[in-house]
């Protein structure tokens, strides 16, 4: 069991377990008549909700094809909170039928309220999901501040890496390079010039320098084709799936609006790193020192 999957676990508990205090504290479902017996009452419900959890993690997983991995390095803040919510709603109607169907048939001899139906089911309902309301606050706060705390500090060791970087290109690729597309059209520039590349529509928008001052020249191609044109220059990555950068003129990484972003000479406007990409311009960054 790796890393990932004992959170997963640990939060599953304290959810889980926060739930049953409530329980234990405002008594619905004629708990309070139970005396001593309303504790074992909570606690087989505290392991049917663990259950419920895990089988929720199945169907999101298995069913609705979402896995649920707290240390998915691939996915961005936005995502975690988006994948929380599909829980929420669904472990939230899961559980709300297991405590329906427990009171039905182990606590509605003593208690006849118990017996299923839709108003029992309802008030059910409005109660597990204040519960999961609550958690659901607690689990995004505490998750999105360790998450931003991470990206800052990778953004950090990301600004270290940058400062090591050679400016000059590799001696064995030329300065000069022209870029072709399916059209006649061709733009030609010093590589330690350019600045970005940005994939628009059919076409690829090419920022680059010329007498000190700022180009963008639009070239017909595909954002693969101009990648495998610049296969042999390995300061020029991609770091986005509409950005390719050059990163012997990126100035700073800076951590904006919950995503990675590239701060370029030049430009006003910052690129943005995709998550999955990352991983490529460490390698890139520890190539080029």
């Amino acid at each position: 069991m790796d890393q990932g999957q004992k959170e997963i676990i640990r939060v599953r508990f304290v959810s889980t377990a926060f739930t049953t205090l409530a329980l234990a504290v405002f008594k619905p479902f004629g708990l309070d008549a139970w005396q001593w017996q309303g504790y074992m009452h909570l606690t087989n419900i505290f392991v049917l909700g663990v259950i419920v959890c895990l089988l929720t993690d199945a169907v999101m997983k298995h069913l609705i094809h979402i896995p649920v991995c707290m240390d998915d390095s691939r996915r961005d803040v936005n995502y975690f909170i988006r994948r929380n919510l599909y829980f929420q709603i669904i472990n939230t109607l899961l559980v709300t039928l297991m405590i329906c169907l427990y009171r039905h048939f182990v606590m509605s001899e003593s208690i006849p309220a118990n017996h299923l139906s839709w108003s029992n089911f309802f008030q059910t309902l409005l109660i597990i999901a204040f519960c999961s309301f609550a958690i659901g606050l607690y689990w995004r706060f505490k998750f999105r501040s360790r998450y931003l705390a991470e990206e800052l500090e990778e953004a950090k060791l990301l600004n270290e890496q940058l400062k090591a970087i050679k400016p000059s290109p590799v001696p064995s690729a030329p300065s000069d390079m022209t870029l072709t597309g399916t059209t006649n059209e061709t733009v030609t520039l010093q590589i330690p010039d350019l600045l970005y590349i940005e994939a628009v529509g059919n076409y690829m928008k090419v920022y680059h320098l010329r007498n000190g001052e700022v180009r963008a020249d639009m070239l017909r191609a595909t954002s693969k084709q101009i990648e495998e044109e610049l296969r042999d220059y390995p300061m020029i990555v991609r770091c986005h799936r509409a950005f390719l950068v050059n990163l012997g003129q990126v100035e700073q990484v800076i951590y904006k609006s919950g995503s990675m972003q590239l701060v370029v000479r030049h430009c006003p406007e910052a690129i943005p790193v995709s998550r999955s990409k990352i991983s490529l311009i460490k390698e890139a960054m520890t190539l080029l020192s």
